[in-house]
């Protein structure tokens, strides 16, 4: 095979293609839960829960295959099994337990954030460490993604706090406007 020489370091490449194969596990663990939860989901939240996941799970298999060829643009090849995908992703695997609608957007609210942090952790580790901008700049791509992604199921779920009437539940305040 042909010498890569694209101004980084076997080990700089390395150490990316690490970092991105760890993205790939997470966001394969999380177009899992997020077709299941789309398969799973029941009452009044139906439609509008039943349409976002599938305009995640979209989004989401277009980012898994962009991690997947930018570890091959840099000489590697993807993790591709459930296996290698469960040993390094930072997300885990729910039971068997179906919950709530609201319980579900939750635990995806709470994956999305992983997500993030992780991302956001890689991005200075491809700059700083690995000197690959290109890299870095990819990864902060996908960082707004999950963060466009989470903020949609967030506003969700603080949507049903408010009472049927209007009013908020005792000890809750409406956030002002602007704010």
């Amino acid at each position: 095979m042909r010498a890569i020489n694209i101004g980084l370091t076997e080990e700089q490449r390395q150490g990316v293609m690490e970092l991105l194969n760890r993205d790939l596990a997470d966001s394969y663990i999380l177009i899992v839960k997020t077709k299941k939860y789309h398969w799973d989901v029941v009452g009044p939240q139906f439609r509008s829960l039943h349409q976002i996941w599938e305009e995640q799970y979209e989004k989401l298999t277009l980012n898994i295959d962009a991690l997947a060829e930018r570890v091959r643009a840099l000489g590697g090849y993807p993790v591709g099994t459930m296996e290698g995908f469960l040993k390094i992703a930072t997300l885990k695997e729910y039971g068997e337990h179906i919950p709530l609608a609201t319980e579900m957007v939750a635990r995806l609210v709470e994956d999305h954030e992983q997500v993030i942090r992780n991302l956001r952790d890689h991005v200075d580790q491809c700059s700083e460490q690995f000197h690959d901008e290109g890299t870095s700049d990819f990864l902060t791509g996908l960082m707004e993604d999950h963060e466009e992604m989470a903020w949609m199921l967030r506003s969700f779920i603080e949507g049903q706090s408010l009472q049927p009437n209007g009013t908020q539940p005792a000890g809750e305040t409406k956030a002002p406007i602007g704010v």
